[in-house]
């Protein structure tokens, strides 16, 4: 009988210990592996989330602003606030105040709006008092149907009508807003008919980054040119919008013939 070759056997038995150990010690950094990227995966989550809840002002949460009305020599006229407030799958609530005056001249305005999540305009009210003049209007927006109803009530016998509106139309305050979650994604809005008791066209283009000093301090923002054309208007104003998430506008200047007035930003 011939003798079994020792060496030979013990070598295959340490290959195949050697193999067993190394399939144990390929899964086990398989399996650290997988806890690994799943652990970064979770670090990336947490991070997001994190990110998403640091997050503040319009579209994010709630918010209101609040600003100064300046006469261009620096004199402080009045000021405005303007509050977004969000109503869960109701969408959002806009409200703006007015309440500023020159010598023989004031203005005392309220403006609020309903509009879907899609910033789509459901209701738009305007309460505006300027001068002697006192105007009191709603517009009621049927998006379904390409409609809305206009009612004045001040001055009397205002009357109303009914007339048609594009897809997804916007009042001018709702327009503002749209503005801003269109700049925070990336994009300058696209040109449109808004409403402010009729309609008109607006149009935002950008200009590029400029410095504004509010509240003494200098800021970095995109500045852009905002055009409003209409039956009885044609003009522009000037909006700085700070280069945060929520793109909040922290200056707005409109050229008077004595100059610019401006609605700066609170701190």
């Amino acid at each position: 009988m011939k003798s079994p070759n020792i060496p030979a056997i013990l070598s295959r038995t340490r290959g195949c210990a050697f193999n067993v150990e190394t399939r144990r010690r390929g899964d086990h950094a398989e399996r650290a592996w997988g806890r690994l990227r799943r652990g970064k995966m979770l670090l990336a989550a947490l991070l997001l989330t994190g990110a998403a809840h640091a997050q503040t002002g319009f579209p994010f949460t709630s918010e209101t602003l609040k600003y100064t009305v300046n006469w261009p020599s620096g004199l402080s006229l009045g000021e405005a606030t303007f509050s977004a407030q969000h109503l869960s799958s109701a969408g959002w609530e806009f409200d703006m105040t007015l309440n500023a005056a020159i010598p023989g001249f004031a203005l005392v305005d309220h403006v609020k709006a309903s509009a879907t999540d899609d910033l789509c305009s459901k209701q738009f009210e305007r309460d505006l008092s300027n001068g002697g003049r006192k105007t009191e209007e709603k517009i009621d927006f049927d998006q379904k149907q390409g409609s809305a109803h206009r009612t004045t009530t001040v001055p009397k016998n205002g009357g109303d009508s009914t007339f048609s509106i594009g897809g997804c139309a916007r009042d001018a305050l709702t327009y503002i807003y749209y503005g801003r979650r269109e700049l925070g994604q990336g994009r300058v809005p696209q040109a449109q008919d808004v409403y402010f008791g009729g309609p008109y066209s607006a149009r935002m283009d950008y200009t590029g980054a400029q410095n504004v000093t509010v509240g003494g301090k200098s800021t970095v923002t995109d500045h852009l040119v905002v055009s409003v054309k209409g039956p009885r208007a044609d003009f522009n104003f000037e909006v700085f919008y700070a280069r945060d998430a929520a793109r909040t506008p922290v200056a707005i200047r409109i050229p008077l013939p004595v100059g610019a007035l401006s609605i700066e930003l609170v701190p």
